[in-house]
């Protein structure tokens, strides 16, 4: 019988949070340098859940030295390591590799100056709301649900609840602080899943401040 989600969560929930952020990252961390998928963890972590990089630590640590037997594998009472390219032998000194770093960052206040996300997990760690929006209502598919961009933003103001519209603003705004230029808008959209250009004659920029006055009622 496979896990029920407390115990999952009180077991591996954080070692899980530090794996997603190596989805489509190499996992070429060494013991003197962290790679760059969990300098992106540490960097989104100690500015917004500073105290679970502390657990992600012990938790690494305890399934690196307590892999799942046969037993609890047979169960599906484990947690199963995503795919990192490192064969199944490595995959314990790797974890105790991330659990040193993260200890040495929480121990020496080794904190990453906030910047710019720079993976795939970053982006929508940091811009969550914004990825709903870019995701659910600006993929391909917008030409078969609504005739524009502005009945897009409307069906999405209309059936999202009124304090997620508020972090969407606020993200919005806050990803406008970043220092992008045009081809960096790019960039991020694509990685918040938005698959359309935005409308014309608006760049990525000037259609998301028109977003952030149109959603606050502006």
């Amino acid at each position: 019988m496979s896990m029920k989600p407390l115990e999952h969560d009180r077991r591996y929930g954080e070692l899980d949070q530090v794996m997603r952020a190596y989805l489509g990252r190499p996992a070429d961390d060494t013991p003197e340098r962290r790679s760059d998928a969990l300098e992106a963890y540490l960097r989104h972590t100690w500015h917004t859940r500073p105290s679970a990089i502390a657990e992600a630590e012990r938790q690494l640590r305890e399934y690196s030295r307590n892999p799942p037997g046969p037993l609890r594998q047979r169960l599906g009472e484990f947690y199963a390591i995503p795919d990192t390219g490192k064969p199944q032998s490595e995959i314990g000194g790797w974890l105790t590799v991330l659990a040193d770093h993260l200890k040495r960052s929480i121990e020496e206040g080794d904190v990453p100056e906030p910047a710019t996300p720079q993976t795939h997990w970053e982006w929508h760690a940091r811009f969550p709301e914004t990825a709903q929006l870019l995701g659910g209502w600006f993929s391909q598919d917008i030409v078969d649900e609504f005739p524009d961009h502005d009945a897009a933003v409307t069906d999405y103001a209309t059936t999202t609840h009124p304090q997620l519209i508020a972090r969407l603003v606020g993200e919005l705004h806050e990803l406008l602080a970043l220092p992008l230029d045009e081809g960096d808008y790019a960039l991020a959209v694509a990685e918040l899943g938005m698959e359309v250009a935005p409308p014309e004659p608006f760049s990525h920029g000037a259609w998301f401040q028109s977003l952030a006055t149109t959603l606050s009622g502006g």
